[in-house]
């Protein structure tokens, strides 16, 4: 299974899917680095190297081997456009890897609060550019994910809350794994 956490940038996913990991027993895997990856190779289109379409089939390829080998992950990927994030799921789910994708949810407001108290002040802006941006896939999100409501809780709340929901959907024995959510 991929646990998939997303949200907005600054929402907190990184640490979040630390704790999660720990509580599932399984490893984290940062897709953000499939990115990193071809910006040694191509230039990002509109400051987004999601925007390339080698960067979905990829995240597919990696996460689909890397789950074959180290089995439950954790990956903490904002992902805001709903054809990449159907692209990348389906591609999961035709290779027989369920997806439980959950989006850490948190007002504008309070959104805008943590990223400006951030210490990762080189990242500030990207993240408050984006806020909007969350709000405006918040429709498609809520009918593809779970929204896990972070205000006033700690990221090992969050990853608790979370690891509970998964557990009360796994599956028994010869059940059907779980698949991903529609959308």
């Amino acid at each position: 299974m991929i646990v998939w956490l997303n949200g907005t940038f600054g929402a907190g996913k990184t640490t979040t899917a630390r704790e999660l990991a720990a509580l599932l027993g399984a490893r984290t895997f940062d897709t953000e680095f499939v990115g990193y990856l071809l910006r040694t190779a191509f230039p990002e289109p509109a400051g987004d190297f999601q925007h390339l379409p080698l960067w979905r089939p990829l995240v597919v390829e990696n996460t689909a081997r890397v789950h074959e080998h180290a089995g439950t992950l954790v990956v903490p990927q904002t992902i805001l456009v709903e054809a990449y994030a159907r692209e990348i799921f389906d591609g999961l789910a035709d290779r027989g890897i369920a997806v439980e994708h959950f989006v850490l949810h948190a007002s504008p407001g309070e959104l805008r609060r943590r990223i400006e108290g951030s210490e990762d002040t080189a990242a500030r802006r990207w993240r408050l550019d984006h806020v909007e941006r969350y709000g405006e896939a918040l429709p498609w999100l809520r009918r593809s994910a779970t929204l896990v409501d972070t205000a006033a809780k700690l990221p090992a709340e969050v990853a608790g809350e979370i690891a509970a929901r998964i557990r009360g959907r796994a599956p028994g024995p010869g059940s059907p794994a779980p698949t991903p959510a529609p959308g």
